[in-house]
């Protein structure tokens, strides 16, 4: 049977007058996009050009939701009890799909950002409030999370539908992924990355499903590039979309 893979990344993150990432050249090489929602990072403008984009290139759509915090583009721990972090993710839920809504269009995934996803792969108070926000607003939707974390292990028990990630582009040690700190002699070059995803998915231990790489990271394009032509060549199919019209 041909082993098939979802390609992620997370953009969106412009705002204002400020470009951040490479969303336009990672759309030919993803099958979805995490768009931020407008608390990290992302405006309103910025949201709706994205899903235009993204639903350009038949890309799933899902939502990329942190702690409100553009200062630190989501990267800082914020103190938050349960309750804030499910209203925290309803909103921005709503927000993005808003635009998808008037456009025909339909959210396919959830992905928690930075902070939220650290706090949320970690701590029971907080993966608790965002399968219940994620349930309460649409139990279809896909969440992505890192594997095995207190955040996978408990939406599979709430019979949500886990995506267990890998991220490409960022180191991994004794203690898992290294999310903040790094730097790129550690994840090494484009076709060492791909190389390196080739392998961790052929000795896959942790039913992974989905490849991230950031549209911020050094490279990005050519990094996810070769990531999506090596799988491709090695016999792995990139997921087919969900259908994308509501």
């Amino acid at each position: 049977m041909k082993k098939e893979m979802d390609l992620n990344c997370d953009v969106g993150e412009s705002f204002g007058i400020y470009r951040y990432g490479s969303d336009e050249d990672m759309m030919p090489f993803i099958s979805s996009a995490n768009i931020a929602c407008g608390l990290h990072a992302g405006d309103p403008h910025v949201i709706k050009k994205t899903i235009d984009l993204a639903a350009s290139y038949g890309v799933r759509i899902g939502a990329h939701v942190g702690f409100p915090d553009r200062a630190g583009v989501g990267t800082r721990g914020i103190k938050a009890e349960a309750q804030e972090v499910y209203d925290y993710i309803i909103y921005q839920l709503g927000a993005l799909d808003g635009f998808l809504t008037i456009a025909g269009l339909s959210m396919s995934h959830i992905k928690l950002h930075g902070s939220l996803y650290m706090m949320a792969s970690e701590q029971e108070d907080i993966s608790c409030a965002t399968i219940e926000a994620i349930q309460a607003y649409n139990p279809e939707l896909d969440i992505y999370a890192l594997p095995r974390s207190e955040l996978s292990i408990r939406a599979d028990q709430a019979g949500l539908r886990v995506m267990n990630e890998y991220y490409a582009d960022r180191p991994y040690g004794n203690n898992g992924e290294k999310r903040f700190g790094w730097c790129e002699e550690e994840i090494g070059s484009p076709f060492e990355i791909a190389e390196t995803v080739l392998k961790v998915l052929d000795q896959d231990s942790y039913n992974l499903q989905t490849v991230c790489v950031h549209s911020d990271t050094p490279e990005a394009p050519h990094i996810m590039k070769l990531v999506h032509n090596t799988l491709v060549h090695a016999g792995w199919s990139i997921r087919s979309c969900k259908r994308l019209l509501v």
